[in-house]
């Protein structure tokens, strides 16, 4: 499955651990929710970066005493339809600060890329080849949008009160 990340098809370095596999020695890992949450300082303390899969429908409360040593956490759109994954984004970047790779999985389809980013994604697990080509350019398109968001961008706004202070500031 090909991931994007920060607009450019790369590498996934994570290892997708199944529930109730062994787990590496070290390297990168993804886990499940349940499988984090049975033991998360076992899994924290080993070597290697640790990512976890959260389910759309689980509260995030349950994950934030955890964030500031998660390198990756994967939000979860079970259906194209089902928009709760936006709303974990958004306060996992906004009201949490999580700052590490915040990653779109299951049914993550090309039309919706531009709002993922805006609410936070950097990282997307895609189906297809042509999806992944697809979004690198869909990112290059876009670069002033209008409302603030979890992608930490300035806002046209923003950008106006930027330029009018460096233009007094100048004079």
């Amino acid at each position: 499955m090909p991931l994007v990340k920060q607009g450019s098809i790369t590498t996934d370095l994570f290892v997708h651990v199944a529930d109730g596999t062994e787990l590496p020695g070290d390297g990168a890992i993804l886990v499940t929710s349940e499988r984090f949450l049975a033991d998360p300082e076992a899994l924290l303390r080993r070597a290697g970066k640790t990512g976890v899969i959260w389910p759309n429908n689980r509260d995030l409360d349950d994950l934030v005493p955890y964030l500031d040593r998660l390198a990756t956490v994967a939000l979860v759109f079970p259906t194209f339809r089902d928009g709760r994954a936006y709303s974990q984004a958004r306060l996992l970047r906004e009201r949490h600060g999580y700052d590490g790779e915040l990653r779109a999985t299951g049914q993550v389809l090309r039309d919706q890329f531009v709002f993922m980013t805006r609410a936070g994604f950097d990282a997307f697990e895609v189906k297809k080849e042509a999806d992944a080509a697809a979004f690198a350019e869909t990112m290059k398109r876009y670069s002033v949008f209008y409302q603030p968001t979890g992608d930490g961008r300035l806002t046209a706004l923003n950008r106006r009160m930027q330029q009018r202070h460096s233009e007094s500031a100048g004079q």
